[in-house]
């Protein structure tokens, strides 16, 4: 998947490292419509979220479903290895 050209400016200005880690940070932080359930992650949106806590509420349009409404932010769950998952 093509980076948004907000990931391409800031990936220019950070070194490959960080770059790596904003990106898998941000794969963590998901986006979830209240109306159909569907959810991506923000770096899916083409935004960034990193060194972030909490979570929030956006107002949006859903990409699945096509209407407007509250989105819930919030982290996923990592599970570890050997969870049984």
């Amino acid at each position: 998947m093509a980076r948004s050209r907000t990931q391409q400016l800031i990936g220019r200005f950070v070194s490959p490292s960080t770059a790596a880690a904003m990106e898998a940070e941000s794969r963590e932080w998901m986006v979830r419509c209240r109306s159909c359930g569907f959810e991506r992650s923000i770096w899916e949106l083409g935004g960034i979220r990193w060194k972030a806590k909490g979570n929030k509420w956006t107002w949006g349009r859903c990409s699945n479903c096509g209407k407007r409404g509250w989105h819930k932010v919030y982290r996923r769950k990592q599970t570890e290895p050997g969870d049984g998952v």
